[in-house]
């Protein structure tokens, strides 16, 4: 599904006495969230003085917080950014694009059903697709997906023998 925002972080605590946040990124390298000027917060723009990677997560200061009660009131909030401003590379995409869509069986053409979850393991991540049957499909490129297409609500994968719950 296209999304307009996609969600990156949770601000999860003040850090220090002078208005920083503490940011825990939603997964991956936590460097990914310094790359962006921008960010949203309960829909509006915000664009931080500093961020910055500090350990597992990153410290960014907003304008106008300058003490730790006003970082405090940020506690809890998401942070989210633009998709439009992300780049990701040609047949990358966030969680959350994929969620709702339709998954077909690139062999056969039938509908196995909607992608509920993507969830990560440490090789890769596994996408749950929900239809009459239940599977749980590796998420790599070429050998189990094939193709992914947002515009057309569409993704069509290689079934293999195994990769429905039910089966034995």
């Amino acid at each position: 599904m296209k999304l307009e925002t996609i969600k990156v972080g949770r601000i999860v605590n003040a850090h220090g006495i002078k208005g920083e946040v503490r940011v825990q990124p939603r997964d991956g390298d936590p460097s990914f969230l310094t790359r962006f000027k921008t960010f949203y917060i309960d829909g509006k723009p915000v664009t931080p003085t500093a961020n910055h990677v500090h350990k597992s997560l990153v410290l960014m200061k907003f304008p106008g917080v300058d003490d730790m009660n006003a970082a405090l009131s940020y506690k809890d909030k998401d942070l989210y950014i633009r998709r439009a401003d992300a780049r990701l590379p040609e047949g990358e995409y966030f969680d959350d694009e994929l969620l709702g869509l339709e998954v077909y069986d690139a062999d056969s053409g039938a509908c196995l059903g909607e992608l509920t979850a993507v969830d990560p393991y440490p090789a890769h991540k596994v996408y749950t697709v929900r239809g009459a049957r239940e599977y749980l499909i590796p998420a790599v490129k070429d050998v189990f997906i094939k193709s992914v297409d947002l515009d057309l609500n569409r993704m069509e994968v290689h079934v293999w023998e195994g990769l429905a719950t039910d089966e034995h």
